[in-house]
């Protein structure tokens, strides 16, 4: 008796061991949502994943097409992309003569057509590497990246979105002398508390946010720390403050945040 006891415990164990074996092997097989795709039925080109283009992009292995239009892409675009409309295709063939050259292509997220068709046309131009990344700038967003703004698109924000914050990332000296009307001074590691002290709108996460810096590249560490904090209607000002300045976007004290923006 319990010899079988035993053997029936030996069993049970395994079964549940197995059980548990089997379902951590299943969730490493599951892809995450950084390794999945959207698949559509019926697709000319294939597709890539959100990790797939990041890899690309760090590396610059291949151009990587915005197919959208030009006040859209300088309104925000995934960083390293090069802005080709659908209805400029022929620039593409003038640009990348081989067919063979391997291209990516992305629009507007999983319900905009333009990565299809403009790869369509390619395809029948006879290009053979065209690949999309299907989810878009809206899922790259959701995905807590961040996107840049150029200075045509800043101007459309500057002088149209009332709701937009706008946060300057230089030093408080600096930001003391002079910014642009109505912005916040958010440094590098502020992001967290800038969620909670009122300096970013914590109740409304889909405000636009447009960050800026002496340069981009000090604009886009913050603003990738504020998308993390789940902004995901931020970018960051693809060009300097002195291109703002140039552009007079830049007003003196009195203190920056009591001037309304025109």
């Amino acid at each position: 008796m319990r010899r079988a006891l035993l053997a029936a415990a030996v069993v049970g164990a395994a079964i549940v061991l197995g059980s548990h074996v089997g379902a951590t092997a299943q969730a490493r097989l599951r892809p995450s949502v950084y390794q999945t795709t959207l698949e559509e039925p019926n697709q000319v080109t294939p597709e890539i994943t959100t990790e797939e283009l990041v890899a690309i992009l760090a590396a610059k292995s291949e151009p990587v097409f915005d197919v959208r239009s030009p006040k859209e892409y300088a309104i925000g675009h995934i960083p390293g992309t090069i802005n080709v409309s659908e209805l400029e295709v022929q620039r593409i063939s003038e640009l990348y003569p081989d067919r063979g050259t391997r291209m990516i292509l992305y629009c507007n997220g999983p319900s905009c057509g333009k990565s299809k068709r403009t790869s369509e046309q390619l395809v029948a131009f006879g290009y053979t590497r065209v690949r999309r990344y299907q989810l878009g700038i809206s899922v790259w967003r959701a995905l807590s990246h961040t996107v840049q703004t150029d200075l045509p698109g800043f101007d459309y924000i500057y002088t149209g979105d009332r709701t937009a914050v706008f946060v300057d990332t230089r030093t408080p000296a600096e930001y003391a002398r002079g910014t642009v009307a109505g912005a916040v001074n958010i440094q590098k590691g502020e992001a967290a508390a800038a969620n909670d002290d009122g300096r970013l709108p914590l109740t409304d996460k889909g405000t636009r946010i447009v960050v800026f810096g002496r340069t981009d590249e000090q604009a886009k560490v913050v603003a990738t720390e504020i998308a993390g904090k789940a902004y995901w209607n931020s970018s960051y000002f693809g060009g300097t403050f002195d291109d703002l300045a140039a552009g007079h976007y830049i007003r003196a004290l009195p203190p920056p945040a009591m001037l309304p923006r025109p």
